[in-house]
């Protein structure tokens, strides 16, 4: 099998066989991310372990170091562009709860909520817990780390974000109410 050199997801087109400008590897900083990132995908795995729908393991994606669960509705969408990551990865209807380290968009680790694709007004209602808000410039619900980590109990927080960010989103999406209410850890009747 041949490895594509080739960057995904980064604004650099050296290829990676080549790039010396960012080969740049600070063990310290490699420690506390996977410390975070360990943390977080513990989170995002008791988020997503009572759903009943289709759904993704927790998923990392290197392009942007970030961690992210799918729950997706069983209905179809139209991917948002035809390149080949997208047209393959955003085809349902989906809500995306992740954690990630940051970027240039925004420089600090958050947890991060969105449905695609995203109903007119779904930015406009709260999502608790105190410090939930929605990023216009991200189009994503977001809770800083640095609130979840300074909450009495840091794990319950980011549960209650995920969990709210999902409700709210299967209600604006009009989301079957019985597969939604599943990820609250409410299974469908038995028959």
């Amino acid at each position: 099998m041949d490895i594509d050199p080739t960057p995904q997801e980064v604004p650099w087109s050296v290829p990676l066989t080549e790039d010396l400008e960012h080969a740049h590897y600070d063990p310290a900083q490699v420690g506390d991310y996977f410390a975070a990132a360990t943390q977080a995908a513990l989170v995002l795995a008791a988020f997503r372990a009572p759903y009943r729908g289709r759904s993704t393991p927790v998923n990392a994606w290197w392009g942007s170091f970030d961690l992210a669960v799918n729950l997706f509705s069983g209905h179809p969408a139209q991917p948002p562009s035809d390149d080949f990551i997208m047209r393959n990865a955003m085809d349902s209807q989906e809500v995306a709860i992740g954690w990630w380290p940051g970027d240039p968009r925004y420089d600090r680790a958050a947890f991060y909520a969105y449905a695609y694709p995203g109903p007119p007004g779904f930015g406009e209602a709260g999502t608790p817990p105190a410090g939930a808000r929605w990023h216009a410039g991200l189009d994503e619900y977001i809770l800083d780390w640095d609130d979840v980590r300074a909450a009495a109990d840091p794990e319950a927080a980011a549960l209650e974000f995920a969990r709210s960010a999902f409700q709210h989103a299967c209600a604006f999406c009009q989301w079957d109410p019985g597969l939604a209410a599943s990820a609250a850890g409410t299974p469908p009747p038995v028959r």
